[in-house]
């Protein structure tokens, strides 16, 4: 262990699976996005979907946009780490991404629904931190989905039938947040992501730091 200030040192860590749920419209996509533009340490695992490309987004940025077969196929070669149907249309997460990024120590988060959540805890609890984000209110809730105004009113209907099967989950995640206020419930997901980050069990490299630290035998001035 070299000498200096303490703000110099690197602790070998293993990267977390930040977990991002919520009801269509109750700002998950609009936190997410805003931590990661001000985290570098923060990459966004970017899923497979069958389901058709809004106007604002780009394929291999928000989403790739794949065919109902294609998406068979890496689900049936088992290249996907947890997959769910979702409003009639297909989702899913590349596994070879995220086991790459866990083992270099770099953290991924991932924008998906309580399905998804709950087979990457199942098969990697001790990555996944889990948050949900509820709206305020219902009515708040359908107001977010008018305002957005990139559905059908078909398809808002059916977000908002499906909203409260969504919101029953909300026990099995780590973390609540009540979106209530953006700027607050950003601030919230940033002290989680602080915290996790600290974490004993996730810092293996902690071992040989303490075991240099003890070694060290400081001459007495």
């Amino acid at each position: 262990m070299s000498g200096g200030s303490s703000k110099n040192i690197t602790i070998q860590r293993r990267g977390l699976m930040l977990v991002i749920s919520s009801p269509s419209g109750a700002g998950k996509s609009t936190i997410a996005r805003n931590l990661l533009e001000s985290d570098i340490g923060l990459s966004l695992s970017v899923s497979v979907t069958t389901r058709k490309r809004r106007p604002s987004e780009i394929d291999g940025v928000h989403y790739h946009f794949i065919s109902v077969k294609e998406f068979e196929r890496l689900r049936d070669s088992d290249a996907l780490l947890e997959w769910a149907e979702v409003h009639g249309n297909y989702y899913g997460t590349p596994r070879e991404p995220v086991e790459t990024a866990m083992s270099e120590g770099r953290d991924m988060l991932f924008d998906i629904d309580w399905q998804g959540a709950l087979q990457l805890q199942e098969k990697m609890r001790a990555d996944v931190v889990a948050i949900f984000i509820l709206p305020p209110s219902m009515t708040e809730l359908q107001s977010r989905l008018h305002r957005r105004a990139e559905d059908t009113a078909e398809v808002i209907a059916t977000r908002l039938a499906n909203s409260r099967a969504e919101i029953e989950h909300w026990r099995e995640y780590d973390y609540i947040i009540v979106n209530d206020d953006l700027q607050h419930a950003y601030e919230s997901m940033r002290a989680i992501v602080c915290s996790e980050r600290l974490r004993r069990d996730r810092r293996p490299g902690l071992f040989d730091f303490v075991r240099e630290l003890l070694e060290e035998n400081p001459v007495l001035s």
